[in-house]
């Protein structure tokens, strides 16, 4: 039990990282077993992770989903009081008033991709050799992008076609190294949203995709039971995660994501020696 928890710990902070870094959380949680060779805890175990980072994106983005949905309910209710198609936040932050129909029109390739293509994403997926060059590929281009597009955009001005082509960015992302918050990430940056807004939509759109995640296998968690592993795994992803888009926010406000192409490289690398040393 005690190694269990242990291997709770790891894996609840790797997927509350890689859930909201661009270095992708599925190769994460698909390597770090596989280089220690760890057993499989499961599907509950994994709902469980989930359940963790959908508890860190409600609890930071909270406040946020409130004013999306109460500026598209005015919206609705044809009220004149809303200037310029946004709202503040408070914190500098101005959303555009259509912005909820915007992340579910987005949402909408990322859901068809999870039914139509999940099995396949569990099975052949999965090789170690496509990780590694998921993660270095996605990752050029993640690199290429942030530094050759001009990027000025915020989620005042972001439009319908911005989030089409992020949503179907989301998509891909289903294939393990490619990185549901780097696709989307650099999916905005090439619709010239700024870093921050980039990774803010990102995550804000993450929120309907794991919450979706985690009910459509919830069931594997009722059979199973919530134990002590479960229960730390919930934790640390939960506490991982919250912090992850913390500093990832703050980062980005002042340097570029160059560190998570690089990074994705030397474990691209590391992948490939380690495949074929064994």
């Amino acid at each position: 039990m005690l190694s269990e928890v242990l291997q709770s710990v790891v894996l609840g902070v790797v997927q509350g990282l890689g859930e909201f870094l661009p270095i992708s959380s599925t190769a994460h949680l698909i390597l770090v077993p596989y280089f220690f060779c760890w057993k499989d805890l499961g599907l509950a175990f994994d709902v469980a992770l989930h359940i963790g980072t959908l508890i860190a994106v409600l609890a930071y983005f909270y406040s946020d989903w409130i004013k999306i949905f109460d500026l598209a309910i005015d919206n609705l209710k044809l009220k004149k009081a809303i200037c310029n198609n946004s709202l503040s936040r408070g914190r500098g932050i101005m959303y555009n008033r259509n912005l909820l129909w915007f992340l579910v029109i987005a949402t909408i390739p990322g859901i068809l991709a999870g039914y139509f293509l999940e099995e396949k994403a569990e099975t052949i997926f999965r090789s170690p050799l496509l990780i590694a060059f998921t993660l270095a590929f996605f990752g050029l281009i993640l690199y290429l992008v942030d530094r050759r597009v001009q990027h000025k955009k915020t989620l005042g001005e972001i439009t319908s076609l911005d989030s089409i082509i992020i949503g179907l960015s989301q998509a891909i992302a289903i294939i393990p190294g490619i990185s549901r918050s780097g696709a989307t990430i650099t999916a905005g940056l090439f619709q010239k949203l700024d870093r921050v807004n980039a990774a803010r939509f990102s995550f804000l759109l993450s929120t309907p995709i794991i919450f979706g995640a985690a009910v459509f296998k919830l069931p594997h968690l009722f059979r199973e039971g919530i134990n002590i592993a479960m229960a730390v795994g919930v934790l640390t992803s939960a506490i991982s995660g919250y912090l992850a888009i913390k500093y990832l926010l703050k980062f980005v406000q002042k340097s570029s994501y160059a560190i998570f192409f690089w990074y994705r490289l030397v474990l691209s690398l590391a992948i490939v020696l380690v495949y074929f040393l064994k």
